[in-house]
């Protein structure tokens, strides 16, 4: 039978990573987003809003996915938003897919995060809500409201009634191209980067003695990719959640300086107190357009590329944050990328499209 996948995000840093990759196997994919990327070489677009019904309906009319792989979010102001949101965009695309005639759906992947351990948004990484790490898929849900909770919730509740598998992905700071997106870390250190190249100014930490000192891990989007096709494939991987991290650990005492000579520049570590990025590059805007226009690049507009008060959110962490990966290392996933080179391979990647000098 032919594997047919939906990618819903397809524009983001995993959903486009995983369109690509699943292409590259050999599988027909569909690319649903409300502005679907068309410059994925054999991506099938899908436009529609995971809010409207409606929209979901026509859009999907035509499309019978065996696997379907849920990679978006959209960011609320108060955590109760995001869990009324959040839960509603993946209840309608379940409804929508499981109600047809068609009765397509085998398997369905679910992309949340690390906020599953250390809390949402409003109370991430704060007394109270600080794991023991490294950080393992049994440690129990947080006696506190989250979003990704209710995300699994709802995919728990369309497979009990509609009878396909699942499976729950937990990356940690996912490293990719993609513009536009909402958490992109990689992408705004390149941008602080090549500021602090241009302007003279050192780069400088912007986070906590903690992930300063402590260890830590990230997870290269095309990592993530074989791993939501590894588990939406496999049977000993069905109906399980699983962390995905690249598979070595790092000290940011470390890699900040790595990063900083990639680009020439002189870096600054932690000095005693958190330097956020969100005020180090608040009044940039204009600058990086200057910039943008001096090397002729495609995306003039700062906030579309860096998103600082992320990137602040992961470094400022008051514990080393690690991930255990052996459940999906005991079940037979053995792909590893070497975390240096997640982040040189992405800064190629910006420079070849143009998005940085």
């Amino acid at each position: 039978m032919e594997n047919i996948a939906l990618v819903v995000g397809a524009s983001g840093i995993t959903g486009s990573n995983l369109a690509k990759k699943l292409i590259s196997k050999g599988w027909k994919t569909y690319g649903l987003a409300r502005n679907p990327d068309h410059e994925i070489k054999d991506l099938q677009p899908v436009a529609a809003d995971l809010l409207n019904v409606d929209s979901l309906k026509s859009a999907l009319a035509e499309v019978a996915p065996t696997h379907v792989y849920i990679t978006s979010w959209m960011r609320n102001e108060t955590e109760a938003e995001n869990i009324r949101v959040n839960s509603l965009m993946v209840r309608n695309l379940l409804e929508v897919l499981t109600q047809n005639e068609k009765q397509s759906v085998q398997h369905v992947a679910l992309v949340t995060g690390l906020k599953h351990y250390l809390g949402p948004f409003e109370a991430y990484a704060k007394e109270g809500f600080l794991p023991e790490t490294p950080l393992r898929e049994e440690h129990p849900r947080l006696d506190i409201e989250n979003f990704y909770y209710a995300q699994e919730d709802e995919v728990y509740a369309a497979a009990a009634r509609a009878g396909f598998t699942w499976s729950i992905h937990r990356p940690h700071t996912v490293i990719g191209k993609a513009v536009g997106n909402m958490m992109n870390l990689g992408t705004t250190l390149a941008v602080y980067a090549t500021i602090c190249k241009e302007t003279g100014r050192p780069f400088i930490w912007p986070g906590s003695a903690a992930q300063w000192n402590g260890l830590s891990d990230v997870t290269d989007a095309r990592v993530l990719a074989e791993h939501l096709i590894w588990a939406s494939t496999t049977e000993a991987a069905r109906n399980e959640a699983f962390n995905v991290v690249n598979g070595d650990v790092f000290r940011w005492s470390w890699l900040w300086k790595q990063l900083a000579a990639y680009f020439g520049i002189d870096a600054v570590g932690y000095e005693g107190t958190i330097r956020p990025l969100e005020v180090e590059i608040a009044n940039d805007g204009p600058l990086w357009l200057q910039i943008a226009e001096r090397y002729n690049l495609k995306e003039p507009n700062l906030a579309r590329l860096a998103s600082a008060w992320h990137t602040d959110l992961d470094l400022g962490r008051p514990i080393e944050v690690m991930t255990d990966m052996s459940k999906s290392r005991k079940l037979g996933f053995t792909v590893f990328q070497r975390t240096d080179e997640s982040f040189y391979d992405l800064f190629a990647q910006l420079r070849a499209g143009k998005l940085i000098p």
